[in-house]
């Protein structure tokens, strides 16, 4: 890794912020630590870091709490929630509210070395797009939706859609490959960039939903991303 690249621990067990740090710093990554939500959410503002590792249960601010604070402050640094309950409201409610990823505890560290690299990779990438140009460079990929891959942007009917990181991604993927169906774990591997899968497929069902939510006009009835049962999504066209 060329530059060196910041993470900000949140976890109020010091054990595993030190274990958390050992293997982060013997990977060339700075870290930085906060022990309480609200202290996480500060260092989060004042250090810019590159990605946040943060638990859920922590005293003063609850993870999802600060995680949904930053995404309203307009802050779209790379979010892993820490979970340690096998629970799906958990998974699914670190989604909505605009986390990028999430393990659960215990977590094996190689995994999460392999997911903090592909999620601070993702985010490089995104950045380096830079964002000067405007709708007029977007392409149209179907109807009235239309998509900007040098500003990263996506309109319909000529109105920016404000979408994640992963929501983007996702979408560009799929409209990319026009018709073509993609089982889960395809887009596991092809967006996500896990050859690992398991019940992170759940992940890529939050994702959709909430991208119908946002470029279809009635979402109950997509016309864009659409559902091949048995066998996984593809982009109408």
């Amino acid at each position: 890794m060329n530059e060196q690249k910041t993470v900000l621990i949140v976890e109020d067990e010091k054990n595993i912020v030190d274990i958390l740090r050992f293997n982060l710093m013997r990977e060339n990554y700075k870290t930085i630590e906060a022990y309480d939500g609200e202290d996480g959410l500060e260092k989060a503002r004042t250090e810019n870091p590159d990605l946040i590792l943060l638990d859920v249960m922590l005293p003063k601010m609850i993870g999802f709490d600060v995680c949904r604070q930053l995404r309203q402050e307009g802050n779209n640094v790379p979010v892993i929630i820490l979970t340690a309950r096998e629970e799906e409201t958990d998974k699914v409610l670190g989604l909505e509210i605009g986390a990028d990823d999430y393990i659960t505890k215990p977590f094996s560290m190689r995994e999460l070395i392999a997911r903090v690299g592909a999620n601070i990779r993702r985010s490089a990438m995104i950045s380096a797009a830079g964002s000067a140009a405007g709708e007029d460079k977007a392409m149209p990929v179907s109807g009235d939706l239309s998509i900007n891959t040098d500003s990263h942007q996506v309109f319909r009917a000529g109105k920016a859609i404000d979408l994640t990181q992963r929501e983007y991604e996702l979408l560009t993927f799929l409209a990319s490959h026009p018709n073509k169906v993609y089982s889960r774990v395809d887009l596991m591997e092809q967006v996500w960039n896990y050859g690992y899968v398991g019940d992170d497929v759940r992940t890529v069902d939050v994702t959709v939903r909430r991208l119908r939510e946002k470029i279809e006009k009635d979402p109950a009835n997509p016309v864009y991303i659409l559902t091949r049962r048995g066998a996984g999504y593809y982009f109408a066209v």
